[in-house]
């Protein structure tokens, strides 16, 4: 007959089960982090925003495994002299039907009409301003891009021009007159060029780009949206891992919603496995009627925090 655990023991003063020791050490920290994500992107990458349902589950699950250093690329520094021969991109007014047709394929909505109505003429003014950001707070940093991502992709507002960054930084509580100001000098420039060298010596020609690097300093590249499994499997052989990576407890529809401020229909079908169908279903479940919006864009629901 297996002994009652939960017996108390004058003895050792224990109720319950008295294998332990007296007094021992603990430590109840967290494993340190021993790889480095590198993720390589721009602004105005359409890949990259079709990669952020993706993006955000492997961080959530997996991100106690790796520190996330996100860097510049430079995707568009003038129309002068650029072409992109693969795509067929000669001028801003073809990039509409590019960015349409990733927008259809990813279902992270684009709508594209921006390079015939105002086209960016640069993607280095928003990646300045992200530099500047980053040096007071990467976390901020990131929260930038991705309210620039959704003004220039799903809302059609130029991201390259100076009212629509101030605009962007002021709704984040931020000063965003001082902060474009200082993006637009010397230091701005220069903390943008650090980024550049640092993906010319990663190696790096194409955007999004994630590269997983190791105490050994050795890495694993993976080019390109790819699904989750690309980026588990690069991880588990960054970490030389021979059994199973363990996955952190998803956040709460409510907290991600009070996180992000906004999210796309794809983004909550990956992050929690569920079917576009019933997406209504779980959004009436998780959140409180009064603490969100539902609306529509080009076909994809979205909520956005009250």
């Amino acid at each position: 007959m297996t002994k009652n655990k939960m017996i108390c023991d004058v003895e050792t003063g224990i109720c319950g089960d008295a294998s332990d020791v007296a007094m021992e050490m603990i430590d109840l920290n967290q494993p340190e982090k021993k790889v480095t994500l590198y993720y390589i992107t721009d602004p105005i990458c359409s890949h990259c925003w079709a990669l952020e349902p993706v993006l955000r589950r492997f961080e959530k699950q997996y991100g106690q495994y790796f520190n996330v250093q996100t860097v510049m690329g430079g995707l568009l520094e003038t129309w002068e002299g650029f072409a992109d021969v693969a795509n067929g991109i000669s001028g801003p007014a073809d990039v509409a039907a590019h960015w349409r047709e990733v927008g259809e394929h990813s279902r992270m909505p684009i709508d594209g009409s921006v390079w015939l109505e105002n086209p960016v003429h640069s993607s280095y003014p928003p990646s300045r301003v992200f530099k500047i950001v980053q040096q007071k707070d990467p976390q901020l940093a990131n929260t930038f891009l991705r309210r620039a991502r959704e003004a220039v992709f799903a809302f059609n507002q130029n991201i390259a021009d100076e009212p629509v960054l101030i605009d962007i930084l002021n709704q984040m509580n931020l000063d965003g007159e001082t902060i474009v100001k200082e993006a637009n000098s010397e230091v701005g420039e220069q903390l943008l060029q650090q980024d550049f060298a640092l993906t010319k010596q990663l190696g790096v020609r194409g955007f999004p780009t994630i590269i997983l690097v190791n105490e050994e300093n050795k890495g694993i590249k993976i080019v390109g949206a790819r699904p989750l499994d690309y980026y588990v499997q690069g991880l588990k052989q960054a970490l030389s891992a021979a059994g199973p990576l363990q996955t952190q407890t998803l956040p709460a529809l409510s907290s991600l919603l009070e996180e992000e401020r906004l999210l796309f229909s794809k983004e909550i079908e990956v992050l929690y496995d569920i079917d576009q169908k019933d997406i209504p279903s779980f959004i009436q479940k998780e959140l409180s009627t009064n603490s969100y919006k539902l609306n529509e864009i080009l076909g994809e629901a979205y909520i956005k925090k009250q």
